[in-house]
């Protein structure tokens, strides 16, 4: 596996992008110039961590079942994470059901 434009194997750059959730991932976003694979990995953790955020505050404005729906999200929210973090280490480009595409798709136009 090759460096990414950060000096880490990409592999290493990949799985950094999930670390902490959509914060990790927008910036090796920023930071990423040359790897369309850690860019792929970036874009879909901002992607997944932020849908899932945002969902997450939303559900807890609805009475009596917010809370629970909340905890199930979290439950998803850490296997998401494990998962994108396990699947970045193995150098595997695994695309998350529903948004995958869109991310390699938003990531390949950023490539510069």
């Amino acid at each position: 596996m090759n460096n990414s434009s950060t000096g880490l194997p990409e592999n290493v750059a990949a799985t950094l992008c999930y670390a902490v959730f959509w914060i990790s991932g927008l910036v090796f976003l920023l930071v990423e110039k040359r790897s369309r694979f850690v860019r792929f990995h970036a874009m879909q953790s901002v992607m997944a961590f932020g849908i899932l955020a945002v969902a997450n505050v939303v559900v807890q404005f609805v009475p009596f079942v917010g809370q629970a729906v909340g905890f199930v999200m979290g439950v998803i929210t850490v296997a998401v994470w494990i998962v994108g973090m396990a699947q970045a280490w193995q150098g595997r480009r695994w695309k998350m059901p529903i948004i995958g595409e869109e991310a390699e798709r938003q990531a390949e136009r950023m490539v510069v």
